[in-house]
């Protein structure tokens, strides 16, 4: 699998999701499998680049290559600015994102909005392609609603600008999160351009990556929520797909390894007042099918220190882990064993 010139190590993505692929995440899901990863969507609009958040989503100090950017907007020419002081900035990859359902993404005619509007689609690829001399890549919906589901028209548009990749969310914008994903119409797309297709919606397990693959024919799989507190799953999945053998689940003695050196690396990049906040929905993530997981977690989320919080981190899981468990996950819902 290869984006541009950069050859990845597998056919396993990381999802971009804000506020929880910063660089720390998507590091140790790299470490854990994941081949490629992109940083959370950050904003075009250059009155936000100095901001502490904007600068944040935007750092990718010492992480493993190639270093991708999503960048939402719905101005090509901001677009267009921000991909090159991306690009500048050690950006090797920029990915336009018109797969964001959220209200206030959409409501100001970004993320998914934007496949209302295919002539601007155009442009703004055009535009963000001829500006860049690195590869970019579009993230996307099946369309606006299920009465209007455009995503072949989108993905030859993309095709036609120069897109090098494209990944596309089998879900409408208005659907949300919600039902199934749709697969045909990942495969139709797949079908009708010559440029790698990224399926994405609905990968929780190994068997369901496999299965995606061959439903689909797409070249890669990007995973997104099914990651969130089971960062492993991609080394699951990769070890799946090279053997067609399960990987014994994590002990819950690997798991607090795991989560400690994670909430070092994060409380270093956010610092000591929002790291101790940000790090408590990761917490819960790995805790909450422990028994008295979510008592811990109401209990941990009074906590105002780092230090206070990753001492009761260790000592939670010091407990479960001399009882030998590992954690299972039957597809979405993880269980103990």
């Amino acid at each position: 699998m290869r984006i541009g010139s950069h050859e990845l190590a597998n056919r396993l993505f990381v999802a971009p999701m804000a506020g929880v692929t910063d660089r720390p995440f998507r590091q140790l899901c790299k470490k854990l499998g994941a081949g490629y990863a992109v940083s959370e969507m950050a904003a075009s609009n250059p009155k936000l680049w100095a901001s502490e958040k904007t600068s944040r989503r935007l750092n990718h100090d010492g992480e493993a290559e190639p270093k991708a950017v999503q960048l939402a907007g719905a101005d090509p020419e901001m677009l267009v600015e921000a991909a090159r002081f991306n690009v500048a900035r050690g950006a090797q990859v920029i990915d336009i994102n018109m797969g964001c359902p959220a209200k206030k993404v959409c409501n100001v005619a970004c993320g998914s909005a934007l496949l209302k509007d295919e002539a601007l689609v155009a442009r703004i690829l055009h535009a963000v392609v001829a500006a860049v001399g690195v590869p970019v890549t579009l993230k996307f919906r099946t369309g606006w609603d299920p009465q209007h589901r455009n995503a072949l028209a989108i993905a030859r548009l993309a095709e036609q600008a120069g897109i090098a990749m494209l990944t596309l969310h089998g879900r409408t914008r208005a659907c949300g999160y919600g039902g199934r994903a749709e697969h045909d119409t990942i495969a139709a797309v797949k079908r009708a351009v010559r440029i790698p297709v990224v399926a994405n919606g609905d990968i929780d397990s190994p068997e369901k990556a496999r299965a995606v693959l061959a439903a689909t024919g797409a070249d890669a799989v990007m995973i997104g929520r099914a990651a969130q507190g089971r960062p492993w799953i991609f080394r699951e999945i990769d070890h799946f797909l090279r053997t067609g053998a399960h990987l014994p689940p994590p002990t819950v003695a690997e798991a607090r390894a795991l989560l400690l050196a994670h909430l070092d690396d994060h409380y270093r990049f956010y610092g000591e007042h929002l790291g101790v906040r940000t790090a408590r929905k990761h917490i819960h993530w790995y805790t909450r099918q422990l028994e008295g997981g979510t008592e811990f977690c109401d209990r941990m989320n009074a906590l105002d220190s780092t230090a206070e919080q990753a001492r009761a981190v260790d000592r939670f899981l010091t407990q479960h882990a001399a009882r030998h468990l590992r954690l299972a996950y039957a597809g979405a819902s993880p269980t103990l064993h």
